[in-house]
């Protein structure tokens, strides 16, 4: 494979799953006992933003406790000889610690705090962030996270990344989440596509070469890396 080719990854929560973070959501629909209405919609943060913030505090001590696992590894290592995109759906920082270089967070960054008055203002998150935290114009800071009810910033770029690639894989989604979902129709007619997951959801009329491969992350990302390399 030519340095030239452009492969584009697209994961999900069972991408870091397997690195020991819970999923998004339970089965019952509650994310670590909270309603996602609780502590994940903008409404939710004026109500009651000590609540919102002191949960996303726990979420980023968790994430702080847990390693990159192969399937990050894997796809950074793929960079050695590929032009590897990351789009993720995740918060989380794996795949940097993992070494890989372009990544594109659509619903944001646990590790970062931003202004509630410009989204473009935007600060690492160094301490549990406070009720009482403001920004040099005194406006509260939030998570920087995007949250259900808010747009996706950074959907039309990821959109561009898509229908510029040359492979595509996906990786650890049920494919359900609007609208990064969407992106799925967004690759060109010819370009093959993988899809990863151990229960990988229906992609209903696909328009391009698909290949469904039943494993987790870490079993076959790597397997999927090796695969490419040969091409």
């Amino acid at each position: 494979m030519m340095k030239k080719n452009k492969i584009v990854v697209l994961t999900g929560a069972g991408m870091s799953a397997e690195s020991g973070l819970k999923t998004f959501r339970d089965a019952d629909g509650l994310w670590e006992g909270h309603s996602i209405y609780d502590v994940a919609t903008p409404e939710a943060w004026q109500r009651n933003p000590q609540l919102v913030n002191d949960f996303y505090n726990q979420r980023r001590q968790q994430l702080l406790q847990v390693v990159p696992n192969q399937g990050h590894l894997a796809l950074a290592q793929l960079e050695d000889m590929a032009e590897v995109i990351i789009i993720t759906q995740n918060v989380d920082d794996l795949h940097e610690r993992a070494g890989s270089t372009q990544v594109l967070h659509l619903h944001g960054e646990l590790l970062k705090v931003r202004s509630s008055n410009n989204r473009h203002e935007i600060y690492p998150w160094t301490s549990d962030l406070s009720a009482t935290d403001v920004d040099q114009e005194g406006f509260p800071l939030r998570p920087h996270i995007v949250w259900f009810g808010e747009e996706v910033p950074a959907l039309q770029a990821a959109a561009k990344l898509v229908q510029a690639a040359d492979y595509v894989a996906v990786i650890g989604t049920s494919l359900q989440v609007y609208p990064a979902a969407g992106l799925l129709y967004e690759v060109r007619a010819a370009t093959p596509v993988w899809y990863i997951d151990p229960k990988p959801a229906a992609v209903p009329k696909a328009h391009f070469p698909l290949e469904v491969w039943q494993k987790t992350a870490t079993v076959g990302v790597p397997e999927w890396v090796e695969m490419v390399r040969k091409f």
